[in-house]
Formats: C-alpha cells, sequence, structure tokens
C-alpha cells in the first residue's frame, strides 16, 4: 500500500498541475482540457505514438532507476541518449548494406558510447570521491554542443535542409503505421522485465540493490558498496545510449539536432515517480507520456505556452526531490 501511495500521490500531483496550467493558460480551457485527456489517444497516429514516446520514455527510466538503486545519480543521461542516437546513426551509415547486422552494430555502439560517459562518472566517483552527479552532467553537458556540431557540420546531409544526417538505410520495423510505433516498444518492455529480475531475483542485483540502498548495512555484511558504482553508473549509461538508438532507428528514422529533447530528463522523473521499481516503472512512464503528450496536443489546439511541457517536468522533479530530502532529514 506504501509503495503504491508513493507513486500515485506524484501522479495525481502531475495530473492536478497540468488541469491547473491549462485551465489558467487557455483561452478555451474546456476545449483543451478534452484536448489534454482525449488527444493522446485519439486515432491510431495518436494512440501509437503515445506508445512510441513511453517506450523511449521506459528505457531511459530504467538506466536511471539501477543508477539509484545502487546508490548512483546519473545526471547525464539527456547527454548519454544524444551521443548514443548519433553514434548509432554514423555507424549505421558504414553497415547500411549488411542488412540485420547493421542494427545490431548500431545498437551496440549507442549503448557503448552512452555507457562509456557513465563509467567514467563510476570510475571518477570510486578513484577520486568525485560526485557523479556533477561529473556525470558536467560531461553531458560537454558533448552535447561536440554531438551538435558534428550533426550540423561535418555530418550532415547537405540534400536536406534540416540539420541532420542522412536516412538511416536500415531501420526498426514500424507496427502501427502511419504512427512512429516501432518494435522498440516491446524491446523496451523486456528491458524493463530483464532489469526486475536482476534487482530482485539474482545474488549480485541483490548485492547491488543493498550496496546503494543500505550501505553501512552491506559493509558490516562484507560487500563492497563502491565496487558498484561503475558498473551501475556504465549500464545505466548503456540504457540511455540504447533509448538514444531507439529514437533515431525506429522513431525518426535519422540523427537531427536535438532529437533527445529532454527525454533523459523525463527517465529521472519516471524513475523517481517509481521509487527506482523496474515494475513500477510502467504505468509511471505511460501516466507521464499521457500527460506530456496531452499537453502538447492542449498546446496545438488552444495555444498555450510550450514551455508547459518543460514546467511541469520541473515540477515533479522539484516536488520529488522535496520528498527525498524531507525523508533524510527527517527519517522517521
Amino acid at each position: 500500500m506504501k509503495n503504491n501511495l508513493q507513486i500515485l500521490l506524484p501522479t495525481l500531483f502531475l495530473i492536478t498541475l497540468a488541469v491547473l496550467l491549462i485551465t489558467v493558460g487557455s483561452s478555451t480551457p474546456i476545449q483543451a482540457l478534452r484536448d489534454f485527456f482525449v488527444g493522446p489517444w485519439s486515432g491510431l497516429w495518436s494512440f501509437g505514438n503515445t506508445l512510441d514516446k513511453a517506450a523511449l520514455i521506459l528505457t531511459a527510466s530504467l538506466g536511471a532507476a539501477l543508477a539509484f538503486q545502487s546508490g548512483c545519480f546519473n545526471l547525464g543521461s539527456e547527454g548519454q541518449i544524444y551521443i548514443g542516437g548519433l553514434a548509432a546513426a554514423v555507424v549505421m551509415q558504414g553497415y547500411g548494406a549488411l542488412f540485420g547486422i547493421a542494427l545490431f552494430v548500431s545498437a551496440g555502439a549507442a549503448a557503448l558510447a552512452g555507457g562509456l560517459c557513465g563509467w567514467i562518472s563510476g570510475t571518477l566517483k570510486k578513484a577520486f570521491g568525485a560526485n557523479e552527479l556533477i561529473t556525470s552532467f558536467l560531461l553531458s553537458a560537454s558533448l552535447m554542443p561536440v554531438a551538435d556540431f558534428l550533426i550540423a557540420g561535418p555530418l550532415r546531409d547537405r540534400s536536406s535542409n534540416l540539420l541532420a544526417l542522412p536516412f538511416m538505410p536500415e531501420t526498426l520495423p514500424r507496427i502501427l503505421p502511419p504512427s512512429n510505433l516501432s518494435v522498440s516498444f516491446f524491446f523496451a518492455i523486456v528491458l524493463v522485465l530483464l532489469g526486475h529480475a536482476f534487482v530482485s531475483r539474482t545474488t549480485v542485483g541483490y548485492r547491488f540493490r543493498i550496496a546503494g540502498n543500505a550501505p553501512t548495512f552491506a559493509r558490516y555484511a562484507g560487500i563492497e558498496t563502491d565496487g558498484s558504482w561503475a558498473p551501475s553508473m556504465m549500464v545505466s549509461g548503456c540504457l540511455s545510449g540504447l533509448a538514444g538508438f531507439f529514437a533515431v532507428a525506429g522513431t525518426y528514422g535519422r540523427c537531427h539536432a536535438g532529437f533527445s529533447g529532454g527525454l533523459g530528463w523525463s527517465g529521472i522523473a519516471v524513475a523517481l515517480i517509481a521509487g527506482n521499481r523496474p515494475l513500477a516503472l510502467f504505468p509511471s512512464a505511460l501516466v507521464y507520456t499521457a500527460v506530456e503528450q496531452g499537453v502538447h496536443s492542449a498546446t496545438l489546439a488552444s495555444g498555450l505556452q510550450t514551455e508547459t511541457s518543460a514546467l511541469l517536468q520541473a515540477a515533479v522533479l522539484f516536488a520529488i526531490t522535496i520528498r527525498i530530502s524531507y525523508k533524510r532529514i527527517f527519517p522517521h
């Protein structure tokens, strides 16, 4: 019951805040609210796109949740998604002629690029005591402009007016055209189930979880708490990189400037809403995505400010941060 309330309360807060913002900010609140609640599910295109966005957020949130489980905070997932998607697109251009193999190779490149970023932060924390929250964020913030330069400069598709790489010669199969929904939706579900099995059903996962949630007890039990930092940050980065791969190979079919669009921050918010429990990511990601897509629908229909979605994201992160801080200050 307590765990369910931990998910329910942030979810209700998110929906209530969205309704208030739409009601106050729209000149036609009734129409805007209708689009908010109905828009994400109205028609195959909207329904498929909502599920596709949920799959991306689900993958990113799993990476954030696993880092949290180990006692680390991966604040660089946005950049890891961006770098992972770029790496996947670059590799795909070179392996496009190899049917089937190209997707696996580019997915591996995305996971490797994101995982390397996470591993650096985890290693710096273990070796020098550097705060992984700061190092992961700074590394992400420094790599994103480099990626922008490559996308808009040397790697740009000169035959297009977009700041983007050429279309990928091979993409993930679509399952609900004309929407963007691809088989990445099923891969995301499998990844979350594997994450749950690892955390709750394996000895390594148990040690991993205890080291993060109860470090003092772990040390008394002979568990090396700092031994999980680099691996957990690396796995978190790998999953963020895979989210980037799913975006460029499934949703968009190419890597374009700014394709991550706050996906990493959404993943962190969903992980916090779910209490970092893998199975709880399913309802959390779906509701969060529905609210986000609903706000976009209301924005298009009634002229809401485009910053409304970002404001909701920030409010959720702020509210959950207050909750976590309160528990640490007043543990009883």
